[in-house]
């Protein structure tokens, strides 16, 4: 009976590298958790010391094993069995920590909770694109879910017969200090994704470098309407075409199981 429920107990995990700009709001929007543990790849620009001094319980863990395998680590060191995990570039809205509090008091009942991000993308929010909708699991059990996917493109895994309660209440991700952020982001992360496709066998056909990349571009701009979001709309769409292109190329150049 809810009468006879308790207040569940909720770690936070928060993995980093190099994110003293940002570390201390996220994890001030986290301050309703029970515990925030914080999982750093190697900074050299402070992160941990902010981390450590708002509280966190701060663990070094290189070199970085890679996005899911950290995040999984994180899930391993909480306390607490039910974990909310966010990104450095992320934090929970004052009307989500207010909803997650409540849920918190009178005890979780859900195995895992849904809930969308908002993404802010240079000054804005695009309301449209492939950015939206852009709904994480980003609360659950461990012991019924765990961090899984393809690098660098982790996701929430769930048993199956797992329950998962959509919440209607944001996630805020600050997705790239400026342009150049995003250039050096889609770097970084083609050559992740070329990496794990190349080591499960994956090959680049003439399809994926041809079709794909425009098709993306139109389903961003066209289909779902990104044109409305006005140039950043269609920055978005763009960066989203040559993403897919650079993900492919670089795996047409990797031998088979090889890295670059």
């Amino acid at each position: 009976m809810a009468a006879d429920r308790r207040p569940t107990p909720i770690s936070a995990c928060v993995i980093c590298h190099q994110e003293a700009d940002r570390i201390a709001d996220c994890l001030r929007s986290l301050a309703f958790c029970d515990e925030v543990v914080v999982v750093d790849s190697g900074s050299t620009d402070g992160t941990r010391t902010i981390a450590a001094d708002l509280g966190a319980r701060v663990i070094e863990n290189v070199p970085f094993p890679g996005h899911r395998q950290q995040k999984q680590f994180a899930v391993e060191q909480a306390r607490f069995d039910h974990v909310l995990c966010l990104d450095a570039d992320e934090r929970c809205s004052p009307e989500l920590q207010q909803r997650l509090q409540r849920l918190r008091l009178d005890g979780l009942c859900a195995d895992a909770y849904e809930m969308p991000r908002r993404n802010h993308y240079l000054g804005a929010v695009p309301r449209h694109g492939l950015f939206v909708p852009d709904r994480k699991v980003r609360l659950f059990d461990r012991r019924r879910a765990r961090w899984g996917g393809r690098n660098p493109h982790d996701r929430v895994e769930l048993d199956a017969g797992a329950t998962c309660e959509p919440l209607g209440e944001s996630i805020e991700h600050l997705s790239y200090r400026d342009f150049a952020h995003h250039l050096r982001t889609i770097d970084s992360f083609t050559r992740i994704a070329a990496q794990a496709m190349s080591a499960e066998g994956r090959r680049t056909r003439p399809f994926d470098l041809l079709v794909r990349p425009p098709a993306v571009f139109v389903k961003s701009l066209v289909l779902k309407l990104g044109f409305l979001d006005g140039w950043r709309g269609l920055v978005i769409a763009a960066m989203a075409a040559y993403t897919d292109w650079k993900k492919y190329w670089r795996l047409w150049r990797l031998p088979r199981g090889g890295t670059s």
